[in-house]
């Protein structure tokens, strides 16, 4: 076989580490399917783009490498662009590769097929960075600064396009094999672990806050909070990096009221690896007043809503454990009362749920019981994965999928299934809400075609697009467009050849959760939220 550039790069992206790629072949990239076969890669056929970038989100969410999708030029990225523009939000690694047409017509308006004015306009604002392989030698240095976006910095989706014709040309030389040495993300200064060593050793109400950045200083952050005994809260990306029954252990729970109280009294604050958002929150701003070392590899968190009493931009692991083996000794300052308050926390916070949020914390409650302890979740934005991702429980890092950033709907299913080809071993739940799942449905048609271990898909039909009727009805505007008629969903599933269950009542849903466990492949099951037995 020819060594043209969409051969070559396949064989390069094998030789990064790439062993999944998920898209739609189109005529724009027929040279670029050229050379799979003669490869390991597996090819994950979706039934939309905006499935594909969203399989690869959640395959690069528990695998921690970078998601990669093949797409076609025009349509084939445009309908990817929600998916990369969540992956971004959510600092999610991917690499999105393109076709284009071919190089004698850019820019030129001549009506090609699939042809889009500036297809880079598109992607740049979604992307660490988006260019164009003018020849078939430009392919390996793109290829090797995506890597190094991926690996030394904020990783985020990087687009590199190839035109057809460069894609079908030969190579001047084999470069299949030039995988580039990354850099390493940046490690702290000895006069910054010395001041933040000060400053917690001065605390005795401290506080750290751990966000998606830090999951990787799991163990490490652990041990500073113990050294400190500082409580720690995370966000969402960063569920797990305590686990649940520690006695320092805040969870998620930032966007509840008695944590704002909580984090306005610290007279501490260690942020690292978060932006503070107000997606996290449901807030503007976090109530922080004491002092704030903020740790992150992304210099423009440094001075945004929250201008730290020390910035320290360096990775989070490589901080944690420079301010571990600084410590040394040290003995904690900590204020008892201060701990004290930590463990009123979860009766406050169920004191504080409304109805709605009792009926799923019921709901979420028998799905733990049953969960097995390996299993991955991947929701979609649907009220009651609101409430989960501050009550429900990680025992480990990447094991709870949520579209926090840019908010999407349509995340969860094409996220479970691309987390499940990544961990195939590992049981998958996707849970949805009825008008989220409608934007995905389709890929039912790859799970069942490509899983053949448990991966459960459980819809809560509230019949309703249930936040926006909600806000509605907050806000006196009489509802409009939120009660759709929805299809027979488990005339569908069957359609597509899940198994398929309808509980009526928790105790129907616990057997139904641990039958569809134990079945090997794809089940279906849907809770009529309005009516189920509590």
């Amino acid at each position: 076989m020819a060594l043209t550039g969409g051969v070559a790069l396949v064989r390069l992206l094998q030789n990064y580490g790439v062993d999944t790629v998920f898209g739609i072949p189109g005529v724009h990239t027929l040279e670029l399917y050229r050379g799979l076969p003669e490869t390991d890669i597996r090819h994950v056929l979706t039934r939309h783009e905006q499935g594909a970038g969203f399989m690869a989100d959640g395959y690069a969410r528990v695998s921690a490498k970078p998601g990669v999708c093949f797409l076609i030029t025009g349509p084939g990225l445009t309908n990817a662009a929600t998916a990369i523009g969540q992956a971004y939000a959510d600092s999610i690694p991917m690499l999105v590769i393109t076709s284009v047409n071919e190089s004698s017509t850019l820019g030129k308006g001549r009506g090609r097929l699939h042809e889009t004015q500036d297809q880079r306009a598109i992607t740049e604002p979604l992307t660490a960075f988006s260019a164009t392989a003018l020849s078939p030698e430009d392919i390996p240095d793109l290829v090797a600064r995506a890597f190094s976006v991926f690996n030394s910095q904020r990783p985020r989706p990087v687009h590199i396009e190839v035109p057809m014709d460069v894609l079908a040309a030969p190579v001047a030389y084999d470069w299949s094999s030039k995988v580039a040495v990354c850099a390493k993300r940046p490690a702290p200064c000895a006069q910054d672990v010395e001041a933040a060593v000060a400053l917690l050793q001065s605390s005795q109400r401290p506080l750290i806050i751990a966000g998606g950045g830090a999951i990787e200083a799991a163990a490490e952050l652990q041990s500073l909070a113990e050294t400190v005994q500082a409580p720690l809260f995370t966000t969402v990306a960063g569920k797990g990096i305590l686990p649940p029954g520690h006695p320092l252990a805040g969870g998620a729970t930032l966007c509840t009221p008695p944590v704002w109280e909580f984090v306005a009294d610290a007279d501490l604050v260690l942020a690292i690896g978060t932006e503070l958002a107000d997606t996290d929150m449901w807030r503007d701003t976090l109530p922080i007043n004491g002092k704030l070392i903020r740790i992150d590899i992304d210099s423009d968190k440094m001075n945004d809503l929250y201008p730290p009493t020390l910035p320290i931009l360096a990775d989070s692991q490589q901080a944690t454990s420079a301010l571990l083996m600084a410590m040394g000794g040290h003995e904690s300052r900590t204020n008892r009362t201060w701990l004290e308050r930590l463990r009123q926390l979860p009766a406050l916070l169920k004191q504080g749920h409304a109805p709605l949020q009792l009926q799923h914390q019921q709901v979420l409650d028998c799905i733990a019981e049953v969960l097995p302890e390996d299993a991955l979740v991947a929701t979609d934005m649907t009220q009651i994965a609101y409430t989960g991702n501050y009550v429900f429980e990680s025992t480990e890092t990447r094991k709870w999928l949520h579209p926090t950033g840019y908010g999407t709907l349509g995340y969860g299913l094409p996220a479970g299934i691309g987390a499940k080809i990544a961990l195939p071993g590992q049981p998958v739940l996707v849970i949805a809400g009825d008008g989220g799942f409608l934007y995905t449905l389709q890929e039912l048609a790859t799970a069942t075609e490509e899983i053949d271990t448990a991966l459960v898909v459980l819809v809560y039909n509230n019949a309703s697009l249930g936040q926006i009727r909600d806000d509605m009805l907050e806000r006196k505007i009489e509802p409009v467009g939120v009660l759709p008629r929805n299809p027979d969903f488990t005339g569908l599933a069957r359609a597509f050849g899940c198994q398929v269950f309808q509980p009526t009542t928790l105790g129907e849903l616990s057997v139904d959760l641990q039958q569809a466990f134990g079945f090997a492949g794809v089940s279906f099951i849907e809770v009529d939220a309005e009516n189920i037995a509590i």
